[in-house]
């Protein structure tokens, strides 16, 4: 499924939001490529720049907010370099989202045939009504919806069948890429399981490329090929789900794993959390923002950040500990995991 062929290349992404008190760096400094056919995870706490990454990719994000630089090279083209219009064309058409409650992101008053067919018609992609509403049936049936309900309205439809809807939105205009923004979040484990499925099942008649945007562990480890943790706006490791879930090099991702529920824990036994509280964006620490939580940290951690590089084949980290320091201290202030 690995491939030097890529789709998304993200380049120094940085992401802030205007507020009272001053500037909120929710993204900063961000870099990574996304390969073509992949589904890439990415996981982290609530408040760490996830869900702003995913609306950076679609160039979504609205005042007070505001991409301050950066590159978006979407298959060689720099996204960041089209006009409001044209990114109108690309945003859809090439790139898709399915967001975390989709009844909230369709119109309540048209049913599932209106939606479809003004998303082609607005893309021009089929002139006639009865071209457009065959591709709208045909697409329902796909995904495992009776095409005689494509007149049925948002609120009509489940929860697992209203996600299905916002694939059809994508596959109807033909995206490259999907970005799943928390889609498993509100269905249960057994519409979760069959969802899953078919994101796979798509992926492989489409060749589409996916970015699962989740706090499940789970669902990354079913259905991720490499996985990006995030960390108060940043990624501090990204790599294979196998590497990064079986051998997690920065101190947080091993955190964010040992804070995984395991039914082989013993009765009895405590559920294993991290210390301390996620940073206040607004006012975040110097040097590496998980310096004050980590148990691993040192002198140079409160100082300087380190830079996001390659630890060994395809495993990248964001953390001294891998890293030669300019003045080489060595005194550990914490404990080790």
């Amino acid at each position: 499924m690995m491939t030097n062929d890529y789709l998304y290349s993200i380049q120094d992404l940085n992401v802030e939001y205007e507020t009272r008190l001053g500037a909120l760096k929710a993204v900063e400094n961000i870099s990574f490529d996304i390969q073509k056919r992949e589904v890439l995870g990415l996981v982290g706490e609530s408040g760490c720049g996830k869900s702003t990454l995913g609306k950076a990719l679609l160039r979504m994000i609205e005042p007070p907010g505001r991409i301050t630089s950066g590159k978006l090279l979407f298959d060689g083209l720099d996204l960041m370099t089209l006009s409001n219009s044209r990114m109108r064309k690309y945003r859809g058409s090439r790139i898709g989202m399915i967001f975390q409650d989709p009844l909230t992101s369709l119109n309540p008053v048209q049913n599932i045939a209106d939606h479809l067919i003004e998303a082609m018609h607005t893309h021009e992609m089929y002139s006639g009504e009865k071209e457009a509403r065959a591709r709208a049936e045909e697409l329902i049936d796909r995904m495992g919806i009776r095409p005689e309900r494509i007149d049925d309205y948002p609120h009509q439809l489940s929860g697992g069948m209203r996600q299905r809807v916002m694939i059809a939105l994508a596959l109807a205009l033909n995206a490259d890429l999907i970005i799943a923004d928390e889609a498993t979040t509100s269905l249960d484990v057994i519409v979760e399981a069959q969802f899953l499925d078919l994101l796979r099942e798509l992926r492989d008649e489409f060749d589409l490329t996916f970015i699962l945007i989740t706090h499940n562990i789970g669902v990354v480890a079913e259905l991720a090929d490499r996985v990006a943790v995030m960390y108060a706006g940043h990624i501090v490791e990204l790599g294979t789900v196998y590497e990064v879930f079986e051998n997690p090099l920065h101190p947080y991702s091993q955190g964010l794993m040992k804070s995984v529920p395991n039914i082989k824990h013993e009765e009895g036994e405590t559920l294993y959390k991290m210390s301390g509280e996620p940073p206040n964006l607004l006012n975040p620490p110097s040097g590496c923002r998980f310096h004050p939580r980590c148990p691993k940290a040192m002198d140079i951690c409160e100082r300087i950040s380190p830079t996001f590089r390659l630890e060994k084949d395809g495993h990248f980290v964001s953390c001294w500990l891998y890293q030669e320091k300019p003045d080489n201290p060595s005194r550990v202030i914490g404990s080790s995991l």
